[in-house]
């Protein structure tokens, strides 16, 4: 008996979808930056930068300081139950090691289910997080300035004219021709 092929329909191709509609209008960078950071941050197994950005949140400032995460590893086709890759300045590894339930707790906590079932630990150089400078004192609203205000009953508009007065009340010298005033 001879071998005969089964009649099968041919394939339809598949239609390719429609590109979105073009708007034709300036968009702010900060509309597009969400888009190329996170294709940048998922490329490096991050599935929101927020945890890169926040970790001084989830896990406190001083765990912050000798740890960073590196990347989130997840099983095929899923988006839970990952391996979360910190690195951590050398001798602190030990202490990082016991702490590593709690790790996944808050950074399961952060995520609001258990994205993260395990921790692996990498030796490594971790920035430190930077604190802003601080802000210099207020100087003191000017005293023609501050009767004005003293009749506004709103204590939060009251608050931002006191300080947009205290501005006013020492200018800055502005150069002019390398000379300053």
């Amino acid at each position: 008996m001879a071998w005969v092929p089964a009649m099968t329909k041919p394939r339809q191709p598949r239609p390719t979808p429609a590109p979105p509609p073009r708007s034709n209008r300036a968009r702010a960078v900060s509309e597009l930056l969400p888009d190329i950071g996170g294709a940048a941050f998922r490329k490096f197994g991050f599935v929101q930068s927020s945890i890169v950005s926040r970790w001084v949140e989830i896990v406190g400032e001083r765990y912050a300081r000798v740890s960073s995460p590196e990347s989130i590893r997840f099983p095929q086709g899923q988006r839970a139950e990952g391996v979360l890759t910190l690195t951590v300045v050398g001798a602190h590894g030990p202490m990082m090691q016991h702490i590593a339930p709690e790790i996944v707790e808050r950074v399961n906590r952060f995520f609001g289910y258990a994205a993260v079932a395990r921790v692996v630990f990498r030796q490594g150089e971790v920035r430190r997080p930077t604190r802003p400078a601080p802000r210099p004192a207020p100087r003191p609203v000017p005293a023609d300035l501050s009767d004005s205000l003293r009749a506004i009953a709103d204590p939060e508009l009251k608050a931002v004219l006191e300080a947009l007065a205290s501005g006013l009340g020492d200018p800055i010298p502005i150069p002019v021709l390398g000379k300053v005033r």
